[in-house]
């Protein structure tokens, strides 16, 4: 797969319950997103990445899928100016697996939500959802 050199920002944030081992969530984001530079507090861990490759499994996992669509509809629905987001499903990410959820409620323990910012948002989503830039 060929990843496309656009400028953008991706975010990762996740809520910790109190029943959570902070470490668990640390291995379920790094399961999904590769090198990330994450942050932990004392109720939520961050990571944040600069380059699409972080997205990668992601992108793997909707061909393998044939989930294009739904990724496609959740990245437009939730597209504001030059950013837009997704949850994953958290206990997912720690088994390896990616799973899209519509609502936060879908994951039980509260999912991961990735925000991908860049100027050339449309660019991403064309690439997330097609496997390919969009040539205009």
């Amino acid at each position: 797969m060929k990843t496309p050199q656009i400028p953008c920002k991706v975010e990762f944030f996740c809520p910790v319950n109190p029943s959570e081992d902070p470490d668990k969530i640390i291995q379920a984001i790094s399961n999904i997103f590769p090198n990330p530079a994450i942050s932990s507090k004392k109720f939520s861990i961050s990571a944040t990445s600069e380059s699409l490759l972080s997205l990668e499994r992601i992108v793997e996992s909707t061909r393998s899928r044939h989930s294009q669509k739904t990724y496609r509809r959740y990245l437009q629905r939730n597209l504001n100016n030059n950013s837009s987001w997704i949850y994953l499903n958290k206990q997912a990410a720690y088994a390896k697996k990616v799973a899209i959820c519509e609502e936060a409620e879908e994951s039980p323990l509260g999912p991961i939500k990735v925000i991908i910012a860049s100027s050339q948002i449309d660019r991403i989503i064309d690439w997330i959802a097609l496997g390919q830039e969009k040539i205009s």
